[in-house]
């Protein structure tokens, strides 16, 4: 068993430390870029910045996924249902149910998967 701190390691961020949500991943022109901010057997949490326009092809997953826009607007389809989501919004994407995610303008979001 590692000495090492829970609070350490690529797949954690600080405990009991506050931190501003949207500014722990900065948007990249043209781009989608991520970071994945816990990581444990039953839920991962990664911070995503998407340039306008930029998207996730509709796809399925095994878990439940919660969606909070931080910034901008998105569009996240469940189904084929257009949800549209801004700012401090979120939406619940249920298990095996295909969903897609297309940035209306600049947006950043935290992606919650649900293994349990």
């Amino acid at each position: 068993m590692s000495n090492e701190p829970a609070s350490s390691g690529p797949n954690r961020i600080p405990e009991g430390t506050a931190l501003q949500a949207d500014s722990l991943l900065a948007y990249q022109s043209g781009a989608i870029v991520s970071r994945t901010l816990i990581k444990t057997p039953t839920s991962t949490i990664t911070i995503f910045a998407f340039d306008a326009g930029q998207a996730l092809s509709e796809h399925t997953a095994p878990f439940d996924a919660l969606v909070h826009l931080l910034d901008g607007e998105a569009e996240v389809s469940i189904d084929g249902r257009p949800v549209l989501l801004r700012a401090g919004q979120l939406v619940l994407m249920p298990a095996n149910i295909p969903h897609a995610v297309t940035a209306k303008t600049p947006m950043k979001m935290l992606l919650t998967m649900l293994r349990s």
